[in-house]
This record gives structure tokens, sequence and C-alpha cells, in this order.
């Protein structure tokens, strides 16, 4: 599903005007949906495998996020009660030694002070003693039985945070499973189809035709986008500066052949193990992400200018369509999505809807 929203960096655009975005980029969607071929290929059988695929392993960060936060909470709370118990004790053998002392001090029966001849000052002086030392010891422990609440209510609040993070543990625990089944799914499906896939990578039909969609996907993207223009800092004056948005091998390069087809690539391959963070080159928006025939799990972000970054054959898309993103926020994981054999990131960067090399913008080192 498309959507889209204007963004600027002196805030977020209105609701209205999102909806009204939302609606132009949907009825895009719809057109190119229209001008499809209506023969299925094999690789449409690994759409929604690679689609849950990618919604499960979003939820996960999600869940581990939750998970980090709630340890984090969990470890303040422990250091809490340990300072609290420490300074209980301390008031507990202080209570104790004023008890001992006054036990010492044992109020002297008055009549037997006033027959006894002793001096009356000093009598006054140990009575006031007395009270001093009976005041200072219920002042403690009033303090000391506060702490003792204290120490019950952290208690259970750690008990709470722990219950909590065992939840998200075990929610985890299962999204990790479903992505196991999915990612399995998927696997029997590629094996399957895998013979017609290869074939089909054979032909270069095929591959204009993939590059024909994406291509009909980013002029009606420039069409809705030019109707509300991105306000950002000038994408054109981070040409040489950007980085590459994975670690990896670099196994395809621009205008370079595509295996056997004869047919130019039109952005670069960094190969790369499954599941590494592909993060944004620059700073923009979320406007298209979602599974697409030849592209796999695909995401598409808005730079301002006309200028396009495209990041394909992805495991899983962490972001949404209407995410604004700053440089290196991670957005996606890398994977073989779409029917590709290679495990690794297809990238391109396009200004006014025409790709152009991403090499000539990066720092390699």
């Amino acid at each position: 599903m498309l959507a889209c929203a204007a963004w600027s960096a002196q805030g977020a655009p209105s609701e209205k005007e999102l909806q009204a975005l939302r609606g132009r980029i949907d009825a895009l969607q719809r057109e190119l949906d229209a001008k499809e071929t209506q023969r299925k290929e094999a690789r449409d059988a690994l759409r929604e495998s690679e689609r849950a695929i990618s919604e499960a392993n979003r939820t996960l960060a999600g869940l581990q996020a939750q998970g980090r936060q709630l340890r984090a909470d969990s470890a303040t709370i422990a250091e809490q009660r340990k300072n609290l118990e420490r300074a209980a004790a301390e008031r507990q053998a202080t209570v104790e030694r004023l008890l001992v002392a006054r036990q010492a001090l044992a109020g002297p029966d008055v009549l037997r002070a006033a027959l006894s001849g002793d001096d009356p000052a000093d009598l006054g002086r140990r009575l006031h003693y007395m009270g001093y030392v009976s005041r200072a010891a219920a002042a403690l422990l009033a303090s000391y039985r506060a702490d003792l609440q204290a120490l019950e209510r952290l208690a259970r609040e750690a008990q709470a945070k722990r219950d909590g993070l065992r939840s998200v543990e075990q929610a985890a625990r299962a999204d990790r499973e479903r992505i196991v089944r999915e990612r399995e799914a998927r696997r029997l499906v590629l094996a399957r189809t895998s013979g017609e896939i290869r074939r089909g990578r054979r032909e270069i039909g095929v591959l204009k035709a993939d590059e024909s969609r994406l291509a009909r996907l980013v002029d009606g993207l420039g069409r809705v986008l030019k109707a509300d223009p991105v306000r950002a800092e000038p994408f054109s004056k981070l040409r040489g500066n950007l980085r590459l948005p994975v670690r990896g091998e670099l196994t395809g390069r621009f205008g370079a052949p595509r295996r056997a087809s004869g047919v130019e690539a039109k952005g670069i391959f960094i190969r790369a193990p499954e599941g590494e963070p592909v993060r944004a080159v620059a700073r923009g928006q979320v406007v298209y992400s979602d599974w697409m025939r030849g592209f796999g799990n695909l995401l598409i972000v808005d730079h301002g200018e006309s200028y396009l970054s495209i990041y394909a054959n992805n495991e899983a898309l962490l972001k949404t369509v209407g995410d604004v993103v700053a440089t290196g926020d991670p957005i996606a994981t890398t994977g073989a999505s779409g029917g590709n054999e290679e495990t690794g990131l297809y990238f391109e960067l396009r200004h006014l809807g025409r790709p152009f090399d991403p090499l000539r913008w990066v720092k390699l080192k």
C-alpha cells in the first residue's frame, strides 16, 4: 500500500494534507495495478510469505526495544532498592544504639531522687537528655518504617517489570517462531519455483518488465511529489559525501549487464549476509514501502529536489510510508526477496525519474 506526506524542517504536515496526498498516491497505485499484465509470474508466489517475514521482523524489532527498556527500568529499580536497603540497615543500627542508651539511662524514680539529696539541676539535665534520646529514637523508627514501605513498593514495581519483561520475551519468542515458519514457507515456495525463476531471469523481457514496472512507479511518484514538493536540506549538495546504505561486497555496478540478459543495471548490488541493517543515505521521507514483483520488499525515500533513493531485495522493511528518516537510520534489513538468489541490497539513486550512478555520489572509504 502506498501513501506519502510532505515534510519539512519546520514541522509535520497537517492531517488534511496527508489525507489528500495519500489519496493521490492510492490513485497512482490503482493506475499502476491496472496496467500490470494479468499473467502471474512464479515470483508472485513469494509475495505473501516475504511480506509476512518483513512484518514479523518489524514487530520483533519493536518488542526487542521494549525489552531493552524494561531491563533498564528493572536495573534502576534494583539499584534504588539496594540503596534503600543500605539506608534502612544503617537506621536500624542507629535505633538499636539509641535504645541501648535509653536503657542505660533509665528514667529515675522522681520521689526517690527527691529524697536522695542529689542535685536537682543534674536530675533535670538527665530528664532532658532522656527526652531527646526518646524523640530521636521515635524519629528514626518512623524513618525506618518509611524505608520498609518504600522497599515493599520497589519490590512490587520490580516484580511488575519482571512480569512485563517475561511477557515481552514470550511475545518475542512467539514472533521468532512465526518468522522461522514464514521463512520455511518461503523456502518451500522458492524451491518449487526456482526453476521457473532461473528460466525467467534468462529472458530479457522479464528484466525489462521489472525495470519498466519500477520506472512507472517512480514516474508516478514524481507527479505526486511535484504537486506537493518536499522541502528539505538540498540533496544536491551531498554529492561525494553519501555513504553506501549497507556494508558488503559490490558485485553489480551501474550500467553493467545484468547476468546474460544484456540489460544494463540501473543501480548497484551489494552482496551482504541476510539480516544486515540497511541505512538511509540521507534525510528524507518514506514514500513507498511494499512488495513489488522483481524487486521483492522495496522501500523508496524522497529526499526533495526530485531525488529518490531506492532500496530493494530486502528481507524486512522497518519503516512504513510517511515515516521521516534521518541519515543513517535503519530502514530495512538485507535479504533475497523477490526471487533473487543472492542475499544483499539492490540500490538506486534517481533524479527526475532518471537513474544515475550512486558510486559517483558516495565516499567508498
